[in-house]
This record gives structure tokens, C-alpha cells and sequence, in this order.
């Protein structure tokens, strides 16, 4: 049975305030006149019912005479015909069917009946850490700047002062030529001498200190990596006058090759998407439609997770000329059809979304969750929204999201062979060696100082999840999974101005007992 049926009744449900169960809907598509027999359900069904039961819709069916019309045939209502069915294609290891029993539980009516997510919702868990919606304390005065700053050596430093045998900038000033030292700090300037020698001046709660990096040295492809204001560690030697010290040794506080990435005890999945862009002429309403219809088939019943990573709408403003590109200009009503479309997702699905840089939240990172206004408007199925960057643990599985803004400037500071557009999950690799998800300062990418650095990577995460960039890419480093998901969105004029040619209409899905990635294409 194609979804459309399905979708109108659920539709009329869903408007009218009910939930329904599946095998009722089912029954009332399989019904002569669906319409008519919707009607007289809702003539008829309890005035405190909240959930169309299957034996609402036989009692309603009886009186009007079309009992016999609903046939002894079973009609499932999930299978879509072969014409219906969205292309996919698989890359990655696929996931395995473990062949677990479909669930029939009701659900909430989003949009078509569930595809029977297979498992009991008593077996989920979610746990969301580093949200600071709320939790905004800066107000642009130059303590503000101070404490960020010292949050970042503090913590990041502590990561790095167990490798090496650290002396503040001052103490390393007055030892005697010749001696071994270390520091830990922030990247404070980086820049090539006449020789063609590195000089990375490094900067702690007491002053600076230059290093010098000889061009002929192991470490000095590494200098290529740096980003000013990022914290590392170096050991060296000093030059007889105590002025400089030579590079022997680079450390980041990076992620441990050590790491082993959690995993949940059960086969279950997650869905990893960004990038929708509502309200853009270039929208791709019917890969979106497509992957809303594939949620709720069988082969997707194991999906009971959907992370969005920010850009739910084009928003407005956001480029020179965009005007020209939308389809709708309001920005409130680009979030009222987002929050439609989002309504086709299953119901049963938890949803996780965060901003990003088009959506209507301040542009400087981290960004808080949406206002109160905004949350109403994107209700449906009672979506977890949190900060731009969070952590957000699946059955013990934690999953860092974050948009992805400062991806660009990494892909601009960094040679093309270490970060590009085409490969952006090896850029999101030097944020997790960095541990820290925007570490250049008053670059492109806009942050906000607070009390504390809420961009801090602070633990391991099992996977990394962006978006931003319009492109698709996936890998791991460390074993941690890193994923950016593409987009929703095909090519705007502006895009094609700045040379970007995005992966528009893919879903990651993330089998969260392997951590083995299956990627849907819908366009």
C-alpha cells in the first residue's frame, strides 16, 4: 500500500489533536470511503479519548455498515510498493537485520503509521550534557575574555602537564642557557623566519615565550596543523642566551590512542541529518518526504533516534542577496513548515536538534537553544533542543554535535591535503586532536566569551557529528566515529558563486552496537 493514503488520515488526526494506534489507521484506509469513515470515527469516539484505538474504528465502521468493507486481508500499511520505495544507496558497512519481532505499541501520529520500532521504549536512554541554553553569563567586558581564555589553559592545559615537565613562561626566562624545558600554552603567534624556520610564541597566565621549529626538524609538518589560540604542549632545549628555545617535541592534548568507543547493548540506530534549510527555493521537499516515508518501513524499524545538527530553515539575512532565494521570507513561517515537515517523522522517534548559523539564535558560539517562541512552533514530537555544541549519550553511546562553522576556517588555515571540503570529516579530525570544537579566535567563526569554554571537548566522545559544509564524509580517528551529514538543500545561486557543490538528500544511520555507518540516499 503506498504511504500517502496513510499519511492523509494520520494528517487529519494529527490537526484534529489525536494519536492513533497503526492497526487502526490501517483499518480506516482499508475502509470504501477512508474519509467518510474517519468522520464517523470521530463522530463517535469517547469525548475523553486522547488515542483512536483499532476498536474505536470497528465500532464506528459497524454502525455504518462498512464492517464487511475492511475484508479479512491483512494490509500492513508500512510496505510501500517497489515504485514508492526511495533509492538508497549503501556505503560503509551496512547494518545487519537481527530479525527482532516489530513492536505494536501506539504511537504518536507524526505523519504515517509507524514502522514499529522494534524495541520497548522502557529500553532507551538519553542523556544530554553540556547545554548551556540558559547558562549565558558573558556581557563583552575584557574579564570575559580573561576567564574564557584561562578556562581553556586550565582544563586543556591539565590534559597536557601529566606529558611534560611544565614551567610557566617566566621561570623558563630566568634558567641558564643550554637547559631541557617544557610548556604548556596557547598558540599566541605563528610565523616563518628569514631561514624559512617556524616561530610559535606561546603564551600562559604569566607571559610568553618564542619556540623555534627548524624547517629540517621531524616536527615542523606539524606547524602546517597549528591554529592560533589552541593549547599545546612543547619541550626543547634553550639557546645560550635563554632568549628562545628549540623544538625537540610537540604534543596536543588530542585523543588518546587508548580509546575505546562505547557502544549499546542492543541493536539499535540513529539517524544523523543537518542541514534542512526550510524556506529555501532550493529546499528538497521530496528527498525529505522520501526519508519521512523510508522511517517508517520496516527496513527502517530499527532507527529510534534522529539527531539533527542545526539549520532547520534558510533563514534570512544570512548572505548578501539570499532574499532572492527564498521561497518563504518570514522567518517564523519557515519555522512553521519545518515543524510540518518535521511532523512526517515517526512519532516514536526521539529527536535531538542544536542551531546553527542560519537559524534564528545569535550567530557567536556556543549558541543557546532556541526561545520559547521557536520551541512551540517546533513542538512536534516533543524534540529535545539543545545548545550549539552539546553531548548527547544513546544508550551509553555519547555523540558530540556540533554545527560545524569553524570546519570552514580549519579547511582555509590548513593545507588542502590536511582539510578539505571534499573529505570534511579529516577536518573535524584536527578539532578532536585539538579538543575543542572552535579554536582560533576572532577569525571568521563568531565567539561569544563566557565564565567558562563551553567548546571544549572535554571527554572522548564515540561519535562526532557536524554538518555546515554541505558535504558528506565519514571516518574515524582514534575510533572515534566522525560524520558530517551533508544536506537538504541543492544548489543556490550563492553556492555555486563561492564554488560549494553540496551532497544534498542523505542519512547517515549509525548502527549505535557497532558504531558501523549505513548511508540512505533520497535525491
Amino acid at each position: 500500500m503506498p504511504l500517502e493514503a496513510p499519511a492523509r488520515i494520520v494528517g487529519e488526526l494529527t490537526s484534529r489533536g489525536y494519536n492513533a494506534e497503526r492497526e487502526a489507521v490501517t483499518r480506516l484506509v482499508a475502509a470504501e470511503n477512508p474519509n467518510a469513515a474517519l468522520e464517523r470515527v470521530l463522530e463517535e469516539i469517547p469525548d475523553d479519548a486522547l488515542v483512536v484505538r483499532t476498536d474505536h474504528v470497528e465500532a464506528a465502521l459497524s454502525t455504518d455498515g462498512e464492517a464487511g468493507a475492511v475484508g479479512a486481508e491483512t494490509v500492513t500499511g508500512t510496505e510501500p510498493s517497489p515504485t514508492d520505495s526511495p533509492p538508497s544507496v549503501s556505503t560503509g558497512t551496512p547494518a545487519t537485520d537481527d530479525g527482532e519481532p516489530a513492536g505494536g505499541s501506539p504511537v504518536e501520529t507524526g505523519g504515517y503509521p509507524s514502522a514499529d520500532r522494534s524495541a520497548d521504549p522502557a529500553q532507551r536512554s538519553l542523556e544530554i550534557v553540556g547545554d548551556m541554553t540558559g547558562q549565558s553569563t558573558g556581557t563583552g567586558e575584557y574579564s570575559d575574555f580573561v576567564s574564557v581564555f584561562r578556562d581553556r589553559l586550565d582544563r586543556l592545559g591539565a590534559k597536557l602537564r601529566g606529558r611534560v615537565n611544565h614551567r610557566p613562561a617566566t621561570a623558563i626566562q630566568d634558567m641558564p642557557g643550554g637547559s631541557e624545558v617544557a610548556m604548556v600554552g596557547l598558540v599566541n603567534d605563528i610565523r616563518s623566519t628569514a631561514s624559512g624556520h617556524w616561530l610559535i610564541e606561546l603564551e600562559d597566565a604569566t607571559g610568553t615565550f618564542p619556540w623555534l621549529v627548524m624547517k629540517d626538524r621531524e616536527y615542523a609538518d606539524l606547524v602546517g596543523e597549528l591554529l592560533c589560540d589552541e593549547v599545546l604542549a612543547m619541550e626543547g632545549t634553550l639557546a645560550d642566551d635563554s632568549g628562545i628555545a628549540f623544538v625537540d617535541a610537540m604534543h596536543f592534548p588530542d585523543v588518546p590512542r587508548t580509546h575505546e568507543p562505547s557502544t549499546a547493548d542492543r541493536h539499535v540506530q540513529a539517524a544523523l541529518i543537518s542541514d534542512v534549510h526550510v524556506g529555501s527555493q532550493e529546499f528538497m521537499a521530496d528527498a525529505w518526504n522520501a526519508f519521512a516515508d523510508w522511517l517508517h518501513t520496516p527496513e527502517a524499524r530499527h532507527v529510534e533516534y534522529l539527531l539533527l545538527a542545526g539549520d532547520m530553515v534558510e533563514g534570512v539575512g544570512v548572505y548578501p542577496d539570499q532574499d532572492e532565494e527564498l521561497d518563504i521570507v518570514d522567518i517564523y513561517e519557515q519555522y512553521e513548515a519545518f515543524s510540518e515537515h518535521l511532523k512526517k517523522i515517526p512519532g516514536d522517534i526521539e529527536i535531538v536538534m542544536i542551531p546553527g548559523n542560519h537559524d534564528a539564535v545569535r550567530l557567536a558560539e556556543p549558541q543557546p537553544g532556541f526561545d520559547e517562541e521557536l520551541r512551540e512552533i517546533m513542538s512536534a514530537h516533543d524534540p529535545q533542543i539543545v545548545s550549539n555544541p552539546s553531548t548527547v549519550t544513546l544508550e551509553g553511546v555519547s555523540v558530540l554535535m556540533y554545527h560545524g562553522v569553524s570546519l570552514d576556517e580549519v579547511i582555509a588555515e590548513l593545507p588542502e591535503a590536511k582539510a578539505s571540503y571534499d573529505d570534511p570529516h579529516k577536518a573535524m579530525y584536527h578539532l578532536l586532536k585539538k579538543r575543542h570544537v572552535a579554536p582560533q579566535f576572532g577569525g571568521h567563526t563568531r565567539l561569544a566569551p563566557e565564565e567558562k569554554d563551553y567548546l571544549i571537548i572535554d571527554e572522548v566522545p564515540d561519535i562526532f557529528h557536524t554538518g555546515h559544509v554541505h558535504k558528506l564524509g565519514f571516518g574515524k580517528y582514534h575510533d572515534v566515529l566522525a560524520i558530517n551529514s551533508g544536506c537538504w538543500q541543492a544548489q543556490t545561486d550563492f553556492q555555486k558563486s563561492v564554488n560549494i557543490d553540496p551532497d544534498a538528500g542523505f542519512a547517515p544511520i549509525v548502527d549505535l552496537d557497532t558504531l558501523d555507518v549505513t548511508v540512505q540516499k533520497f535525491s
